[in-house]
């Protein structure tokens, strides 16, 4: 009797909803905004020969600044029983777990990709191997595993996607979490 085929085990799966976020470079985004307001604001107030108008305007530039680093900020991906929310710059989008076909980071992606049910691939900025590589992989697989989990197959993506569940993004080079040749740690495969 053949024994059917197991999949290997998923990481431990965080209980629901949670949210990645790239913390370390929203706290940046943040610091660097708050600190640009407050310097700007402490110039317009120093400098004698500004009148009001010019005082009022090195304000608002101050508040501009900060207003385009907090849409920096903004990105993050919350998932819970139902599906994901994949919040990016100047757009919020809600997807069920069957939408999500597969989740990807591949090597030099700038941020995880996910291939949609209808065909579509949608970057997801709240999980981004800029400045925290490691837990960007960690998070890839997490919701990943969070998607696989929830309902998505490689039967959907065969039918979508038209390729039977393999990865076109092969790369020689190391694989950041475990040292070895391959790359299944930025590499998050078929979902």
């Amino acid at each position: 009797m053949p024994v059917p085929a197991t999949r290997p085990t998923p990481p431990d799966l965080p209980a629901l909803p949670v949210t990645f976020r790239p913390n370390v470079t929203r706290a940046v985004l943040l610091s660097v905004g708050t600190l640009m307001l407050i310097v700007i604001t402490a110039m317009s107030l120093l400098l004698e020969k500004l009148n009001s108008a010019e005082r009022v305007s090195f304000v608002f530039v101050g508040l501009l600044f900060f207003g385009v680093l907090c849409l920096l900020s903004r990105p993050k991906v919350v998932a819970d029983d139902t599906g994901v929310t994949v919040v990016n710059l100047t757009r919020v989008r809600r997807l069920e777990w069957a939408e999500i076909l597969r989740v990807n980071l591949r090597v030099g992606d700038p941020w995880v990709f996910l291939d949609l049910s209808d065909g579509t691939s949608m970057p997801v900025l709240g999980i981004q191997p800029g400045v925290a590589r490691q837990k960007a992989v960690r998070d890839a697989r997490t919701l990943r595993a969070l998607a696989e989990s929830h309902g998505t197959g490689t039967d959907t993506a065969t039918g979508a996607a038209g390729s039977a569940g393999t990865d076109t993004a092969t790369d020689a080079g190391t694989d950041t979490a475990t040292g070895t040749g391959t790359n299944t740690a930025t590499d998050t495969g078929p979902a």
